[in-house]
C-alpha cells in the first residue's frame, strides 16, 4: 500500500474472521452505536474496508469528528496484525488528518502490517474517499500481548 495507491478489487479480497470481542465499537456486530466495520484481507495480507459513515459520528458540519478518524485507522491497523495471527494492543498511534471526511459518502481504510521487532509491530493506514483521494493516514506500534492479559483485565473490571 503506497500513497494513492488504489486497493485491490473486491474479488481479490476474503473476508476477515470476527473475533470474540463482538462489543467492539470498532468492528462488534452487536454493538449497535458503534462503527460496525466489516474487514477483508488481500492476497499480501494487507486489510480493507468499504463503509459510510453515519451523522452520528459528526464533527464539524458534514464531517467526521477527528477522534472517529483516529479511530478508524486504528481499528485497520489492528486488523492488519490480526491478519497475521497476531494479538496486540496500540501502544503508540500518529495521525495526519489531510482533508475533512464527509459523512454518508463511500470510504475505504486500508491498512498494512510493516515489521515486527521483538513484541512491536509497527503497521500504517489510509482512509480515502471513493476518488481514491487521501484522506488521512496513520502510523502506530502495537504490542503483542497475550489472550491471558485480555482474560485478567476483564476480570478486573
Amino acid at each position: 500500500m503506497t500513497r494513492g495507491s488504489q486497493p485491490p478489487t473486491q474479488s481479490a479480497l476474503t473476508p476477515l474472521a470476527h473475533g470474540a470481542l463482538n462489543h467492539c465499537f470498532g468492528c462488534g456486530l452487536d454493538n449497535p452505536t458503534g462503527l460496525r466495520l466489516k474487514f477483508f484481507v488481500d492476497p499480501d495480507k494487507n486489510v480493507v474496508c468499504h463503509f459510510r459513515l453515519a451523522r452520528r459520528f459528526a464533527g464539524p458540519p458534514g464531517h467526521a469528528h477527528g477522534g472517529i478518524i483516529a479511530t478508524l485507522l486504528d481499528e485497520a491497523m489492528s486488523k492488519s496484525n490480526r491478519a497475521r495471527g497476531i494479538l496486540a494492543m496500540t501502544r503508540n498511534l500518529e495521525v495526519q488528518y489531510l482533508r475533512p471526511v464527509p459523512l454518508g459518502q463511500q470510504l475505504t481504510l486500508t491498512a498494512r502490517h510493516l515489521d515486527t521487532h521483538g513484541r512491536a509491530n509497527h503497521t500504517e493506514a489510509q482512509l480515502a474517499d471513493a476518488t481514491g483521494q487521501i484522506l488521512a493516514t496513520a502510523k502506530a506500534v502495537f504490542v503483542t500481548v497475550t489472550p491471558d492479559i485480555l482474560t485478567k483485565a476483564r476480570s478486573n473490571n
